[in-house]
């Protein structure tokens, strides 16, 4: 039985990641993973409405009471960010995040370039043009400091009366943006609709072409938290466009690592469109990317957006519910206290892949008395196996659904009676792991804490795959030593299931990031040493002899077999 359920949940784990490494649709279907690089000052021509391209370049700026006469950017630095915003529209054209780096060695600029969507901040009225018109004005800006952080203040006012006001706040959170819109014409005031733009995209997803593409990173996602759980919707399911409406704790777009996400907006209208981007230099490859757009319930409503990476800590000091956007997946409750453990071990060994080694060393010294009992109670089913298949052997005339095959069970269930062996002890240990090893390799698919974190030698980057395949082999190659070893108490066809298991998990962790490799081949290693250390502990197997046979077959009452005797 033991070994039934080990294959049951092998298989079960086999199909979804092999479905998602080699039957999944293309990028070009689906949602992937590829993000645009972009190039710092480069112009964005706005945009009135989702999906729309607008006038590019050249849209005079109306005729204003308040605004500036020229183009101009504002930019605001920290320590963490650069934000560069234009005074056309006051909107934002670069966010960039100077601790990460893209495949180029450039910081990640999180606000990608294109023409087919609009440059996040943008305003849409939906009235006579007017949210074209704001989007092309030239605001008056003007930095200033306020409680709790530095303000970025864009002014506008027309001739005919339309007036616009956009306030930026910097919080104390370093990913923190606050803005506040007002519009109205004339006395009366207007509730804008708060465009993003495009959102988001990293290049360094990028995984292996289009048939070594890596599974392992997921697409682009639409998030929503209404207070009670966290919808997720992928960018190949978003389509023309998705509408949520409610009292929302956070919404906004995630991609693998990076974030961007209304904190607390209250009662609100948020719109989806998917689109497709083309790369340039890049005939076969595109970026899969999701425009979102918030209509707060009343005028002059403040929201605060987190744009950043998807660090626990972070996220969690710009509100608790917010780690809710990192997808650990139904074993979160256990990969949050694992992530504390791999930081400590990073504080101590001071490289993120012997932190892997490490906690997956303490991880499995943890799980040893539930394998080694996993061990001893397969090794006593092995020692049992001449003895069952002679009870099998004597039933194999009759029928599946011959009420004389229940002789056989209570044959067997007396032999593992007598011999004090629970069919059950040898799958229940197994069981026993693997949330934990779930979680754990949850953890390591999700942290950011591993991009571009370099491990040794020709690992540059824990997140990626592993270039040379070095690691996935070597998990293979241990994989078939530890099944040599593991007593077998399964029949041939089994066995040979149970052997070609290792080259499906090498093709699937050829495209995986090498910091999971690196924990799987470890895992294997430590295994390894176990069963042989379990089996110099409890000796060679004591072979039980058959039981003698049975003087006659059991004969099926309609089967119209005549008895047969055995040799004794």
């Amino acid at each position: 039985m033991e070994r039934r359920t080990l294959i049951a949940v092998l298989l079960a784990f086999l199909v979804v990641y092999g479905y998602q490494t080699f039957l999944a649709p293309p990028p070009q279907e689906q949602a992937a993973t590829a993000a645009k690089k972009v190039e710092a000052g480069t112009g964005q021509a706005a945009q009135p409405a989702l999906g729309v391209v607008a006038p590019s370049a050249a849209v005079a700026s109306p005729a204003a009471l308040v605004g500036e006469g020229t183009e101009r950017e504002v930019v605001f630095e920290t320590e963490a960010v650069k934000a560069v915003f234009t005074n056309r529209g006051g909107r934002l054209k670069h966010w960039i995040l100077k601790g990460y780096l893209d495949s180029a060695g450039r910081s990640v600029d999180l606000v990608p370039e294109g023409e087919a969507f609009p440059l996040p901040f943008s305003l849409r009225v939906d009235e006579n043009g007017i949210g074209q018109l704001l989007n092309s004005a030239l605001f008056q800006a003007v930095q200033g400091k306020a409680e709790g952080g530095a303000t970025l203040t864009f002014d506008f006012e027309s001739a005919t009366g339309l007036k616009a006001k956009k306030i930026f706040r910097f919080g104390p959170n370093p990913y923190e943006l606050a803005m506040t819109a007002t519009v109205a014409q004339g006395d009366r005031p207007l509730i804008p609709i708060v465009q993003w733009g495009a959102g988001l995209g990293d290049l360094r997803s990028t995984g292996g072409g289009k048939f070594l593409r890596s599974s392992a990173v997921p697409t682009p996602e639409a998030l929503y938290h209404d207070g009670k759980s966290v919808e997720r919707v992928a960018h190949g399911s978003v389509g023309e466009g998705a509408v949520r409406e409610g009292v929302f704790r956070f919404v906004g777009v995630d991609d693998h690592y990076f974030i961007v996400a209304a904190v607390n907006p209250g009662q609100a209208r948020v719109e989806y469109r998917a689109v497709n981007d083309p790369l340039k230099g890049e005939a076969t490859q595109e970026r899969n990317l999701l425009l979102h757009s918030i209509r707060p319930a009343t005028a002059g409503t403040t929201l605060r957006y987190y744009i950043g990476p998807k660090s626990f800590d972070v996220l969690k000091a710009m509100d608790p519910e917010l780690v809710r956007a990192i997808n650990f997946g139904m074993w979160g409750f256990i990969s949050v206290p694992f992530l504390s453990a791999l930081k400590w071990f990073h504080g101590f060994a001071g490289n993120w892949g012997w932190a892997i080694i490490l906690l997956t060393l303490v991880m499995n010294l943890v799980m040893s008395p539930l394998r080694h009992k996993s061990v001893v109670s397969m090794r006593k089913m092995q020692e049992l196996q001449p003895q069952l298949k002679a009870i099998q052997d004597r039933y194999s005339d009759l029928k599946v659904t011959d009420p004389a095959r229940q002789k056989m069970n209570t044959e067997v269930m007396n032999l593992y009676r007598e011999r004090g062996v629970n069919p059950a002890s040898g799958c229940i240990p197994m069981v026993l792991q693997f949330p934990f090893l779930f979680a754990f390799y949850s953890l390591l698919s999700q942290a950011i804490e591993l991009r571009g974190a370099p491990f040794a030698f020709w690992i540059k980057d824990l997140s990626l795959m592993d270039p040379y395949y070095v690691t996935p082999l070597l998990m293979g190659a241990t994989m078939v030593w530890q099944q040599r070893l593991t007593p077998s108490t399964g029949d041939p066809a089994q066995q040979r299931m149970m052997m070609f298991m290792p080259v499906v998990f090498v093709a699937m962790f050829l495209t995986f990031p090498s910091g999971l490799a690196i924990y799987y081949l470890v895992q294997n290693v430590w295994a390894i040493g176990q069963q042989y250390f379990t089996n110099w502990m409890i000796g060679p197997p004591q072979i039980q002899a058959p039981r003698p046979a049975a003087e006659r077959r059991i004969k099926s009452a309609g089967a119209g077999k005549t008895e047969r005797a055995e040799k004794k």
